[in-house]
């Protein structure tokens, strides 16, 4: 037998090694190219931020206008002349807050010794404008206790001493400033009576649990205000501003009627309110002149 010879042996090793790093590469790649590649990462994007919810919206508070409450004095007449009871127009209307005008001095000036219950007039001598607006006071004992047609209800309480407040002037018209042209026939500067066109007041109730303070027991709001003739522009006529609420008299009602002159007579009706405060502005210049806010009835 023939021996290899060393350098034989290691050529036949390095032969072997050869072979296997040959079969171990060409494996390699053969599993390369059979593994399945890897799907591609699929970057899913943040959610956006949510919306901050929206605010609830607040309920709009509507103050009822001149027009507002001529129509509930109406919708009170026809029902009271009817002999029927109130509509839920009249009824509902508790509780909301109202802002009228009441226009008056459209005629011009009155005179120094005048006693209308609206008045103003200019003092050339002290360059002043005066005005006077005077409340009126109605009878508790023909409102109060006794009960109006078209009504039902209980006798108010024997607490009910007082009732103040304002007739509505021009009752048929929502207009807040003075009508364009003045009734050249109707007389100035008498007493003030009922007129047939003062069917609609409204007034507020006190009774011996509020303080007297808050009454005006007849005591006009009176200004003076300091004011040269070359500034003065009333071509409008002035305006008593009314703000406040809309209550219930002691029985319970929004509104009382009375027909006091029978059934053929327009009926007379009280609006029951509370004052939050009474003012006198110039429409022209749109200048409030003077505000009087109610006194606390505690």
């Amino acid at each position: 037998m023939h021996e290899p010879s060393p350098r034989t042996s290691r050529l036949a090793f390095a032969g072997a090694v050869a072979a296997v790093v040959l079969l171990g590469g060409g494996g390699f790649l053969l599993g390369r190219s059979t593994v399945p590649e890897a799907p591609p990462t699929v970057v899913i994007p943040s959610p956006a931020p949510a919306a901050p919810p929206e605010a609830a919206a607040k309920p709009v508070v509507r103050v009822l206008a001149r027009g507002d409450v001529i129509g509930i004095a109406n919708a009170a007449a026809d029902a009271a002349s009817a002999g029927q009871p109130m509509p839920l127009s009249v009824t509902a209307a508790d509780a909301q807050r109202f802002e009228i005008y009441l226009p008056f001095g459209c005629d011009g000036p009155v005179s120094g010794d005048s006693i209308e219950p609206f008045r103003w007039r200019y003092d050339s001598e002290t360059a002043s404008l005066r005005i006077s607006v005077a409340p009126v006071a109605f009878d508790p004992e023909e409102w109060l206790h006794a009960q109006s047609p078209g009504r039902s209800g209980g006798e108010p309480t024997a607490a009910s001493e007082a009732i103040e407040g304002f007739w509505v002037t021009r009752p048929w018209s929502s207009q807040e400033t003075c009508a364009r042209e003045a009734d050249p026939s109707a007389q100035r500067g008498t007493d003030p009576v009922t007129l047939p066109g003062q069917t609609l007041g409204l007034a507020q109730v006190f009774t011996d649990e509020d303080s007297r303070s808050a009454r005006r027991g007849g005591k006009p709001y009176e200004s003076v205000t300091r004011l040269k003739q070359d500034d003065l522009r009333i071509d409008q006529g002035l305006r008593v501003r009314l703000r406040g609420r809309i209550t219930r008299f002691p029985e319970g009602a929004t509104v009382r009627c009375r027909q006091p002159a029978g059934k053929e007579q327009r009926p007379v009706c009280l609006l029951a309110v509370t004052f939050d405060d009474v003012a006198i502005d110039n429409p022209a210049t749109k200048d409030v002149i003077a505000t009087w806010a109610a006194p606390s009835r505690g």
